[in-house]
Protein backbone atom coordinates (compact mmCIF):
# COMPACT_ATOMS: atom_id res chain seq x y z
CA UNK A 1 0.00 0.00 0.00
CA UNK A 2 1.23 3.29 -0.80
CA UNK A 3 2.88 5.66 2.17
CA UNK A 4 1.87 8.82 0.59
CA UNK A 5 -1.15 9.83 -1.41
CA UNK A 6 -1.72 13.53 -3.21
CA UNK A 7 -4.97 14.77 -3.63
CA UNK A 8 -5.73 16.55 -6.85
CA UNK A 9 -8.51 18.25 -5.70
CA UNK A 10 -10.64 20.32 -3.25
CA UNK A 11 -14.12 20.84 -1.51
CA UNK A 12 -15.87 17.46 -0.75
CA UNK A 13 -13.72 14.99 -2.18
CA UNK A 14 -10.63 16.02 -1.33
CA UNK A 15 -12.07 15.71 2.25
CA UNK A 16 -13.64 12.19 1.14
CA UNK A 17 -10.11 10.97 -0.21
CA UNK A 18 -8.21 12.53 3.34
CA UNK A 19 -10.61 10.23 5.08
CA UNK A 20 -10.34 7.55 2.98
CA UNK A 21 -6.03 7.70 2.78
CA UNK A 22 -5.90 8.00 6.71
CA UNK A 23 -8.35 5.29 7.19
CA UNK A 24 -5.55 3.07 5.64
CA UNK A 25 -2.86 4.49 7.35
CA UNK A 26 -1.68 6.87 3.90
CA UNK A 27 -0.24 10.55 4.47
CA UNK A 28 -2.82 12.53 2.54
CA UNK A 29 -1.36 15.76 0.85
CA UNK A 30 -3.57 18.04 -0.18
CA UNK A 31 -2.98 20.92 -2.88
CA UNK A 32 -4.33 24.46 -2.68
CA UNK A 33 -5.00 28.00 -4.00
CA UNK A 34 -4.24 31.11 -2.84
CA UNK A 35 -7.99 31.46 -2.15
CA UNK A 36 -8.48 28.02 -0.64
CA UNK A 37 -5.67 28.43 1.87
CA UNK A 38 -7.77 28.17 4.84
CA UNK A 39 -10.04 25.51 3.07
CA UNK A 40 -11.16 22.41 5.07
CA UNK A 41 -9.31 19.73 2.89
CA UNK A 42 -6.19 22.32 3.72
CA UNK A 43 -6.45 22.01 7.46
CA UNK A 44 -7.44 18.33 7.11
CA UNK A 45 -4.53 16.76 5.16
CA UNK A 46 -0.90 15.75 6.66
CA UNK A 47 0.51 18.26 4.21
CA UNK A 48 -0.49 20.94 1.84
CA UNK A 49 1.28 22.70 -0.89
CA UNK A 50 -0.11 25.90 -3.05
CA UNK A 51 0.04 25.83 -6.71
CA UNK A 52 -1.25 28.42 -8.08
CA UNK A 53 -3.94 31.39 -8.26
CA UNK A 54 -7.41 31.56 -7.77
CA UNK A 55 -8.19 30.61 -11.36
CA UNK A 56 -8.55 26.74 -12.13
CA UNK A 57 -5.95 26.61 -14.65
CA UNK A 58 -3.34 28.05 -12.47
CA UNK A 59 -4.29 25.73 -10.10
CA UNK A 60 -6.28 22.81 -9.88
CA UNK A 61 -5.76 22.59 -13.83
CA UNK A 62 -2.00 23.18 -13.70
CA UNK A 63 -0.37 19.40 -14.15
CA UNK A 64 3.19 20.71 -13.77
CA UNK A 65 2.59 22.76 -10.32
CA UNK A 66 0.57 19.48 -9.07
CA UNK A 67 3.10 17.07 -10.63
CA UNK A 68 5.62 19.48 -8.69
CA UNK A 69 3.95 19.36 -5.73
CA UNK A 70 3.72 15.37 -5.97
CA UNK A 71 7.35 15.29 -6.13
CA UNK A 72 8.48 17.86 -2.98
CA UNK A 73 6.10 15.74 -0.95
CA UNK A 74 7.53 12.14 -2.14
CA UNK A 75 4.50 10.93 -2.90
CA UNK A 76 3.56 7.35 -4.15
CA UNK A 77 0.22 8.68 -6.27
CA UNK A 78 -1.73 10.97 -7.12
CA UNK A 79 -5.51 10.65 -7.00
CA UNK A 80 -7.56 13.22 -8.93
CA UNK A 81 -11.47 13.07 -7.54
CA UNK A 82 -13.48 14.07 -9.77
CA UNK A 83 -13.49 17.41 -12.24
CA UNK A 84 -10.78 19.36 -12.77
CA UNK A 85 -8.28 16.70 -14.29
CA UNK A 86 -10.11 13.19 -13.17
CA UNK A 87 -11.05 12.79 -17.04
CA UNK A 88 -7.83 14.20 -18.39
CA UNK A 89 -5.58 11.33 -19.85
CA UNK A 90 -2.98 13.15 -20.84
CA UNK A 91 -3.07 14.28 -16.84
CA UNK A 92 -3.02 10.72 -16.32
CA UNK A 93 0.07 10.00 -18.88
CA UNK A 94 2.01 13.06 -16.79
CA UNK A 95 1.30 11.65 -13.53
CA UNK A 96 2.56 8.07 -14.88
CA UNK A 97 5.56 9.03 -16.58
CA UNK A 98 6.60 11.37 -13.63
CA UNK A 99 7.19 7.87 -11.85
CA UNK A 100 3.88 8.31 -9.87
CA UNK A 101 0.74 5.73 -10.01
CA UNK A 102 -2.13 7.87 -10.91
CA UNK A 103 -5.60 6.24 -8.96
CA UNK A 104 -8.15 5.67 -12.35
CA UNK A 105 -8.06 4.15 -15.14
CA UNK A 106 -5.16 3.84 -17.56
CA UNK A 107 -4.52 6.87 -19.96
CA UNK A 108 -5.16 5.45 -23.06
CA UNK A 109 -8.62 3.78 -21.51
CA UNK A 110 -9.12 7.41 -20.61
CA UNK A 111 -8.91 8.42 -24.01
CA UNK A 112 -10.90 5.85 -25.68
CA UNK A 113 -13.71 6.52 -22.86
CA UNK A 114 -13.44 10.27 -23.16
CA UNK A 115 -14.35 10.84 -26.90
CA UNK A 116 -18.29 9.78 -27.44
CA UNK A 117 -17.82 9.40 -30.98
CA UNK A 118 -14.83 6.23 -30.13
CA UNK A 119 -17.06 5.16 -27.37
CA UNK A 120 -19.97 4.70 -29.25
CA UNK A 121 -18.18 2.61 -31.74
CA UNK A 122 -16.05 0.32 -29.16
CA UNK A 123 -19.65 -0.14 -27.65
CA UNK A 124 -21.19 -1.11 -31.07
CA UNK A 125 -18.17 -3.58 -31.48
CA UNK A 126 -19.48 -5.18 -27.87
CA UNK A 127 -22.64 -5.71 -28.98
CA UNK A 128 -24.20 -2.72 -26.38
CA UNK A 129 -27.98 -1.25 -27.27
CA UNK A 130 -26.90 2.20 -28.90
CA UNK A 131 -29.56 4.76 -29.30
CA UNK A 132 -29.40 6.35 -33.05
CA UNK A 133 -26.42 8.41 -33.56
CA UNK A 134 -24.84 10.35 -36.07
CA UNK A 135 -21.01 11.00 -37.15
CA UNK A 136 -19.54 14.47 -36.36
CA UNK A 137 -21.45 17.45 -37.26
CA UNK A 138 -19.79 20.01 -39.66
CA UNK A 139 -21.87 22.29 -40.32
CA UNK A 140 -26.14 23.54 -39.47
CA UNK A 141 -27.23 21.93 -42.91
CA UNK A 142 -25.59 18.63 -42.28
CA UNK A 143 -26.90 18.58 -38.91
CA UNK A 144 -30.78 19.04 -40.47
CA UNK A 145 -30.25 16.33 -42.85
CA UNK A 146 -28.81 14.19 -40.21
CA UNK A 147 -31.33 15.06 -37.64
CA UNK A 148 -34.34 14.85 -40.65
CA UNK A 149 -32.58 10.82 -41.19
CA UNK A 150 -32.77 9.69 -37.15
CA UNK A 151 -35.76 11.63 -36.50
CA UNK A 152 -37.21 14.17 -33.86
CA UNK A 153 -36.35 14.32 -31.19
CA UNK A 154 -32.83 14.88 -31.33
CA UNK A 155 -29.83 16.26 -28.89
CA UNK A 156 -26.64 17.98 -29.61
CA UNK A 157 -23.90 16.38 -27.80
CA UNK A 158 -20.06 17.70 -27.46
CA UNK A 159 -17.95 14.34 -28.35
CA UNK A 160 -15.70 14.85 -25.59
CA UNK A 161 -16.61 16.25 -22.05
CA UNK A 162 -19.09 15.00 -19.77
CA UNK A 163 -21.02 16.61 -16.68
CA UNK A 164 -24.04 17.41 -18.82
CA UNK A 165 -22.61 20.54 -20.28
CA UNK A 166 -23.05 21.85 -23.88
CA UNK A 167 -26.16 19.33 -24.44
CA UNK A 168 -29.17 20.60 -26.74
CA UNK A 169 -32.34 19.31 -27.09
CA UNK A 170 -34.05 20.03 -30.45
CA UNK A 171 -37.98 18.97 -31.52
CA UNK A 172 -37.58 20.53 -34.65
CA UNK A 173 -35.39 22.12 -37.52
CA UNK A 174 -35.67 25.76 -35.70
CA UNK A 175 -34.78 24.74 -32.15
CA UNK A 176 -31.80 22.16 -33.72
CA UNK A 177 -30.13 25.75 -35.82
CA UNK A 178 -31.44 27.31 -32.86
CA UNK A 179 -28.95 25.09 -30.87
CA UNK A 180 -26.32 24.87 -33.90
CA UNK A 181 -25.70 28.15 -33.37
CA UNK A 182 -25.05 28.59 -30.02
CA UNK A 183 -22.03 26.30 -30.09
CA UNK A 184 -18.94 26.51 -32.53
CA UNK A 185 -18.13 23.55 -34.81
CA UNK A 186 -14.99 25.05 -35.78
CA UNK A 187 -13.29 24.32 -32.14
CA UNK A 188 -15.74 21.48 -30.82
CA UNK A 189 -16.93 18.23 -32.03
CA UNK A 190 -20.26 17.71 -31.87
CA UNK A 191 -22.57 14.74 -33.19
CA UNK A 192 -26.48 14.11 -32.67
CA UNK A 193 -28.32 11.02 -31.26
CA UNK A 194 -31.89 10.58 -30.91
CA UNK A 195 -33.09 12.32 -27.86
CA UNK A 196 -35.01 9.20 -25.89
CA UNK A 197 -38.02 11.24 -24.18
CA UNK A 198 -39.82 10.67 -20.99
CA UNK A 199 -36.47 8.53 -19.89
CA UNK A 200 -34.80 7.18 -17.35
CA UNK A 201 -30.81 7.94 -16.19
CA UNK A 202 -29.44 4.68 -14.99
CA UNK A 203 -25.93 4.72 -14.49
CA UNK A 204 -24.31 1.12 -13.29
CA UNK A 205 -21.28 1.49 -10.75
CA UNK A 206 -18.02 -0.90 -11.74
CA UNK A 207 -15.17 -2.10 -10.46
CA UNK A 208 -11.72 -3.88 -11.57
CA UNK A 209 -9.02 -4.75 -10.89
CA UNK A 210 -5.11 -4.99 -12.87
CA UNK A 211 -5.57 -8.59 -13.27
CA UNK A 212 -8.87 -8.80 -15.73
CA UNK A 213 -11.33 -8.87 -12.96
CA UNK A 214 -14.83 -7.16 -13.14
CA UNK A 215 -17.36 -6.82 -11.02
CA UNK A 216 -20.65 -4.54 -10.96
CA UNK A 217 -22.07 -3.02 -7.80
CA UNK A 218 -25.95 -2.47 -8.85
CA UNK A 219 -27.30 0.77 -10.39
CA UNK A 220 -28.09 4.38 -9.74
CA UNK A 221 -31.26 6.47 -10.71
CA UNK A 222 -29.65 9.29 -11.59
CA UNK A 223 -32.91 10.91 -13.24
CA UNK A 224 -33.35 14.16 -11.28
CA UNK A 225 -31.28 16.70 -12.98
CA UNK A 226 -31.43 20.72 -13.93
CA UNK A 227 -29.16 21.62 -16.85
CA UNK A 228 -28.41 17.97 -17.66
CA UNK A 229 -26.39 17.91 -14.09
CA UNK A 230 -28.15 15.43 -11.36
CA UNK A 231 -28.86 16.98 -7.88
CA UNK A 232 -30.29 13.68 -6.40
CA UNK A 233 -29.04 10.99 -6.62
CA UNK A 234 -30.91 6.87 -5.42
CA UNK A 235 -29.89 3.42 -5.03
CA UNK A 236 -31.43 0.83 -6.44
CA UNK A 237 -33.28 2.31 -9.04
CA UNK A 238 -37.62 1.62 -8.18
CA UNK A 239 -37.69 1.01 -11.94
CA UNK A 240 -35.99 -1.93 -12.17
CA UNK A 241 -37.01 -5.35 -11.73
CA UNK A 242 -33.95 -8.28 -10.83
CA UNK A 243 -34.07 -9.19 -13.76
CA UNK A 244 -33.76 -5.63 -15.46
CA UNK A 245 -30.56 -5.35 -12.87
CA UNK A 246 -29.11 -8.37 -13.50
CA UNK A 247 -28.98 -6.98 -17.38
CA UNK A 248 -27.94 -3.70 -17.01
CA UNK A 249 -25.29 -5.10 -14.88
CA UNK A 250 -23.98 -7.63 -17.09
CA UNK A 251 -23.94 -5.14 -20.13
CA UNK A 252 -21.84 -2.48 -17.87
CA UNK A 253 -19.70 -5.76 -17.11
CA UNK A 254 -19.40 -6.17 -20.82
CA UNK A 255 -18.87 -2.42 -21.52
CA UNK A 256 -15.51 -2.60 -19.22
CA UNK A 257 -14.35 -5.39 -20.66
CA UNK A 258 -14.28 -4.26 -23.70
CA UNK A 259 -12.25 -1.23 -22.95
CA UNK A 260 -10.04 -2.97 -20.86
CA UNK A 261 -11.09 -0.84 -18.01
CA UNK A 262 -9.26 -0.96 -14.64
CA UNK A 263 -9.97 1.16 -11.19
CA UNK A 264 -13.49 2.24 -9.95
CA UNK A 265 -16.19 3.77 -12.82
CA UNK A 266 -20.21 4.00 -14.40
CA UNK A 267 -21.56 3.13 -17.24
CA UNK A 268 -24.20 4.96 -18.15
CA UNK A 269 -27.58 4.00 -19.54
CA UNK A 270 -30.62 5.97 -20.80
CA UNK A 271 -33.89 3.79 -20.03
CA UNK A 272 -36.90 3.86 -22.34
CA UNK A 273 -39.62 4.33 -19.18
CA UNK A 274 -42.45 2.95 -21.95
CA UNK A 275 -40.63 -0.54 -23.16
CA UNK A 276 -37.51 -0.70 -20.61
CA UNK A 277 -34.77 -0.35 -22.95
CA UNK A 278 -31.36 0.27 -22.03
CA UNK A 279 -29.12 2.30 -24.57
CA UNK A 280 -25.64 3.21 -23.71
CA UNK A 281 -24.86 6.61 -22.78
CA UNK A 282 -21.28 6.70 -22.25
CA UNK A 283 -18.52 5.61 -19.32
CA UNK A 284 -16.85 8.14 -16.71
CA UNK A 285 -13.67 6.88 -15.75
CA UNK A 286 -13.61 8.38 -12.35
CA UNK A 287 -15.45 8.36 -8.99
CA UNK A 288 -18.60 9.76 -9.25
CA UNK A 289 -20.02 12.47 -7.54
CA UNK A 290 -22.74 10.20 -6.09
CA UNK A 291 -20.71 7.11 -4.94
CA UNK A 292 -21.91 7.05 -1.53
CA UNK A 293 -25.57 5.47 -1.66
CA UNK A 294 -24.12 2.62 -3.80
CA UNK A 295 -21.54 2.14 -0.77
CA UNK A 296 -24.61 2.90 1.89
CA UNK A 297 -26.40 0.03 0.36
CA UNK A 298 -23.46 -2.48 -0.45
CA UNK A 299 -21.14 -1.80 2.74
CA UNK A 300 -18.40 -1.09 -0.04
CA UNK A 301 -16.07 1.69 0.55
CA UNK A 302 -15.19 2.94 -2.93
CA UNK A 303 -12.96 5.07 -2.64
CA UNK A 304 -10.55 2.39 -0.51
CA UNK A 305 -11.08 0.09 -2.94
CA UNK A 306 -9.85 2.39 -5.61
CA UNK A 307 -6.54 3.33 -3.61
CA UNK A 308 -6.70 -0.68 -3.06
CA UNK A 309 -6.38 -0.93 -6.70
CA UNK A 310 -4.27 1.23 -8.10
CA UNK A 311 -1.54 -0.03 -5.21
CA UNK A 312 -1.42 -3.51 -6.88
CA UNK A 313 -3.63 -5.21 -4.87
CA UNK A 314 -6.48 -7.78 -7.09
CA UNK A 315 -10.22 -7.26 -6.00
CA UNK A 316 -11.24 -9.70 -2.44
CA UNK A 317 -15.06 -9.71 -3.87
CA UNK A 318 -16.54 -11.65 -6.45
CA UNK A 319 -20.00 -10.57 -8.07
CA UNK A 320 -21.78 -13.52 -6.31
CA UNK A 321 -20.51 -12.14 -2.75
CA UNK A 322 -22.41 -8.49 -3.21
CA UNK A 323 -25.44 -8.01 -1.67
CA UNK A 324 -27.59 -4.93 -1.78
CA UNK A 325 -29.50 -3.99 1.92
CA UNK A 326 -32.13 -0.77 2.08
CA UNK A 327 -33.05 2.21 -0.14
CA UNK A 328 -30.01 5.19 -0.03
CA UNK A 329 -30.67 8.51 -1.70
CA UNK A 330 -28.24 11.48 -1.66
CA UNK A 331 -29.36 15.18 -1.82
CA UNK A 332 -26.20 17.44 -3.69
CA UNK A 333 -26.47 20.73 -1.64
CA UNK A 334 -25.07 23.34 -3.78
CA UNK A 335 -24.51 27.12 -3.19
CA UNK A 336 -26.96 28.17 -5.29
CA UNK A 337 -30.27 30.38 -5.07
CA UNK A 338 -33.36 28.13 -6.84
CA UNK A 339 -35.38 31.19 -6.58
CA UNK A 340 -33.16 33.29 -9.05
CA UNK A 341 -33.06 29.67 -11.29
CA UNK A 342 -30.03 28.33 -9.59
CA UNK A 343 -27.40 31.53 -9.43
CA UNK A 344 -24.49 30.59 -7.39
CA UNK A 345 -24.19 31.97 -3.66
CA UNK A 346 -20.67 32.74 -2.97
CA UNK A 347 -19.63 33.84 0.23
CA UNK A 348 -19.14 33.46 4.31
CA UNK A 349 -20.70 30.65 5.70
CA UNK A 350 -21.58 32.11 9.38
CA UNK A 351 -23.59 28.75 10.84
CA UNK A 352 -23.45 25.73 10.27
CA UNK A 353 -25.19 22.60 11.64
CA UNK A 354 -25.07 19.08 9.96
CA UNK A 355 -27.71 16.25 10.92
CA UNK A 356 -26.79 12.96 12.15
CA UNK A 357 -27.77 9.75 13.11
CA UNK A 358 -27.77 6.03 12.15
CA UNK A 359 -28.99 6.30 8.95
CA UNK A 360 -27.32 9.93 7.93
CA UNK A 361 -24.25 10.37 6.15
CA UNK A 362 -22.69 14.04 5.52
CA UNK A 363 -19.97 14.54 2.99
CA UNK A 364 -18.84 17.72 3.30
CA UNK A 365 -15.90 20.48 2.22
CA UNK A 366 -17.25 23.20 4.68
CA UNK A 367 -17.54 24.29 8.51
CA UNK A 368 -18.64 27.41 10.06
CA UNK A 369 -15.96 30.32 8.78
CA UNK A 370 -15.81 28.70 5.54
CA UNK A 371 -15.93 31.46 2.42
CA UNK A 372 -17.63 29.87 -0.49
CA UNK A 373 -15.20 30.51 -3.72
CA UNK A 374 -17.21 32.29 -6.71
CA UNK A 375 -14.37 30.50 -8.82
CA UNK A 376 -15.36 26.68 -8.48
CA UNK A 377 -18.37 24.27 -9.01
CA UNK A 378 -21.42 25.03 -6.09
CA UNK A 379 -21.04 21.50 -4.20
CA UNK A 380 -20.36 22.31 -0.65
CA UNK A 381 -21.94 19.22 0.77
CA UNK A 382 -24.03 16.16 -0.13
CA UNK A 383 -26.57 14.47 2.65
CA UNK A 384 -26.39 10.44 1.83
CA UNK A 385 -29.38 8.20 4.10
CA UNK A 386 -30.31 4.79 4.00
CA UNK A 387 -34.00 3.55 5.25
CA UNK A 388 -35.03 -0.23 4.71
CA UNK A 389 -37.77 0.82 2.02
CA UNK A 390 -37.69 3.69 -0.26
CA UNK A 391 -40.51 5.58 1.63
CA UNK A 392 -38.44 5.59 4.44
CA UNK A 393 -35.29 6.66 3.26
CA UNK A 394 -37.39 9.56 1.71
CA UNK A 395 -38.90 10.28 4.97
CA UNK A 396 -34.95 9.84 7.15
CA UNK A 397 -34.05 12.05 4.04
CA UNK A 398 -36.53 15.06 4.90
CA UNK A 399 -36.11 15.06 8.59
CA UNK A 400 -32.11 15.23 7.62
CA UNK A 401 -32.50 18.27 5.81
CA UNK A 402 -35.11 19.64 8.01
CA UNK A 403 -32.15 19.66 10.48
CA UNK A 404 -29.76 21.03 8.18
CA UNK A 405 -29.04 24.80 8.79
CA UNK A 406 -25.91 26.95 6.64
CA UNK A 407 -26.44 30.63 7.13
CA UNK A 408 -24.53 33.13 4.92
CA UNK A 409 -25.26 32.25 1.64
CA UNK A 410 -28.31 30.24 -0.14
CA UNK A 411 -28.13 26.65 -0.93
CA UNK A 412 -30.80 24.40 -2.66
CA UNK A 413 -31.94 22.28 0.66
CA UNK A 414 -35.65 23.84 0.53
CA UNK A 415 -35.96 22.68 -2.87
CA UNK A 416 -34.93 19.58 -2.24
CA UNK A 417 -37.98 19.42 0.71
CA UNK A 418 -40.40 20.23 -1.98
CA UNK A 419 -38.98 17.46 -4.26
CA UNK A 420 -39.12 14.93 -1.63
CA UNK A 421 -42.80 15.80 -0.96
CA UNK A 422 -43.99 16.02 -4.57
CA UNK A 423 -46.05 12.74 -5.08
CA UNK A 424 -44.59 11.83 -8.76
CA UNK A 425 -41.38 11.43 -6.78
CA UNK A 426 -42.90 9.40 -3.67
CA UNK A 427 -44.52 7.12 -6.12
CA UNK A 428 -41.15 6.68 -8.28
CA UNK A 429 -42.42 8.37 -11.15
CA UNK A 430 -39.59 10.30 -12.46
CA UNK A 431 -37.62 10.96 -15.55
CA UNK A 432 -34.61 12.82 -16.54
CA UNK A 433 -37.54 15.98 -17.23
CA UNK A 434 -38.97 15.86 -13.90
CA UNK A 435 -37.25 18.93 -12.57
CA UNK A 436 -38.39 21.06 -15.31
CA UNK A 437 -42.44 19.40 -15.49
CA UNK A 438 -42.55 19.29 -12.38
CA UNK A 439 -40.48 21.75 -10.26
CA UNK A 440 -39.73 24.87 -12.57
CA UNK A 441 -41.83 24.80 -14.66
Amino acid sequence: MFKRVLIANRGEIAVRIIRACHELAIEAIAVYSDVDADALHVQLADRAYLIGSADATESYLNTEAIITAAKVSQADAIHPGYGFLSESADFAEKVTNAGFVFVGPRAETIQKVGNKDAAREAMKQAGLPMALGSDPIHDATEACRVAKEIGYPVILKPVSGGGGKSMFIANNASELLNAVNKVDLTTTVFYLEKYIADARHIEVQIVADNYGHVIHLGERECSLQRRNQKILEEAPSSALSPEMRQKVGALAIRAAKSVHYTNVGTVEFLMDKNTGDFYFMEINPRIQVEHAITEMITGIDLVRKQLRIASGEPLNVKQEDVTFTGHAIECRINAEDPTQNFLPSPGQITFYYQPGGPKVRIDSGVCAGSIVQPYYDSLIAKVIVRGRTRGEAIKVMQCALSEFRIDGIKTIIDFHLDVLKDPYFCSGDIDTQFIYKRMIS
